[in-house]
């Protein structure tokens, strides 16, 4: 069994998304166990799937609200549904913990309950984004850390290349996000990423392809791009309006007029099949990674469907054991990075 703790208040929504969502992974998945976090009046009728013994409320009183600041969150909501679901993971009662709450105070309660791995300065949050060949790319980091530096796309290379293994994509590929491909294009710390990343290929620590661009990410170029945090989530809120303005483009050409409806519904299978491809619920479910324990981060605004494919992503993350994946890999690597860092950090010779 497979045990997720659900941080069911947290969101835009709250219970009204995470039950219905919760209640359909169960009766689809009968080998996970959901423990239900949140205020048990809230949680106080649920759904007929989650009426059993694979299912169990964890009472929380408190909610981390959307816009609470990450001090409030943490140091003043210390019972909050968030963080008791991040200290099932923590306590060994769940292997992972799942959250549509405040993206920053996620991150900061996860890092102060869990800690980071040997070997991360960072954790790191990855994601799907959909691409041309029908498929994904992973891209991290989309957010958590603004500024890097290159030991940091580094591990963050290495943790993507665990996550997409666990999915059963054998040696990925990875890409680092840079305004060119020519190795002597990006800034400073581009140019010594690359030459990290360049190393640890060479080493057989992973299978790198080089220098891509944005456009690479929807090419599906490579299995893996990394970035730091500003870049990503600037190209993950860009994927986002673009599957919605098809999604506006769509609906506005069906109230054309009969012409254009009917033009329309010869082409209904194609456009449905795009309009699944881009649909961005379908790759809800970010992890947190490079802690202590699984932590899996659903969009805030989330419908039921995309919380039911964050709890998928993340009970097939724990099952593949997504944490010793990383754990291995950075411990191939401690050695080498700590030298890779002080000889970074040493006064070149005059």
């Amino acid at each position: 069994m497979i045990r997720i703790a659900v941080d069911c208040m947290g969101g835009d929504f709250g219970p009204p998304v995470t039950l219905p969502a919760c209640a359909a992974f169960a009766a689809a998945c009968p080998q996970a166990e959901l423990l239900l976090v949140g205020h048990p009046d809230a949680l106080a009728s649920l759904p007929a799937p989650l009426a059993s013994a694979r299912c169990r409320v964890v009472p929380a009183a408190e909610v981390v609200a959307m816009d609470d600041p990450v001090e409030v969150a943490l140091r003043r909501k210390k019972d909050s549904s968030m963080r008791v679901a991040i200290a099932q993971v923590k306590d060994g009662a769940a292997d992972v913990a799942v959250s549509a709450g405040n993206t920053g105070a996620l991150m900061a309660i996860a890092r102060f309950v869990l800690k980071t791995l040997d070997g991360i300065d960072r954790p790191a949050i990855a994601t799907q984004l959909p691409n041309a060949t029908g498929g994904a790319t992973t891209v991290l980091d989309l957010g958590a850390n603004v500024d890097c530096e290159a030991e940091h796309l580094l591990q963050f290379a290495l943790m993507g290349s665990a996550l997409v293994a666990a999915a059963g994509r054998d040696s990925p590929s990875v890409g680092l996000l840079n305004v060119g491909e020519e190795i002597i294009k990006g800034n400073d710390v581009i140019k010594r990423a690359g030459q990290l990343l360049r190393e640890a290929a060479a080493r057989g620590l992973l299978n790198f392809h080089g220098n891509v661009e944005g456009n690479d990410i929807f090419k599906g170029t490579t299995d893996i791009v990394v970035c730091d945090g500003f870049v990503g989530n600037v190209a993950l809120k860009t994927s986002e309006g673009l599957a919605a303005m098809i999604g506006s483009f769509l609906r506005e050409e069906f109230s054309r007029g009969w012409y254009a409806r009917l033009a329309a519904a010869a082409a209904w299978p194609v456009l449905m099949r795009l309009k699944r491809r881009l649909d961005h619920r379908r790759y809800n479910g970010a992890a947190l990674l490079g802690l202590r324990g699984l932590v899996f981060k659903s969009h805030g605004s989330a419908d039921a469907l995309a919380f039911e494919h964050a709890l998928r992503r993340a009970y097939d993350a724990a099952q593949a054991g997504l944490l010793d994946r990383v754990q291995r890999r950075i411990a191939q690597t401690t050695a080498w990075l700590e030298s890779a860092a002080s000889s970074a950090s040493s006064p070149a010779p005059t």
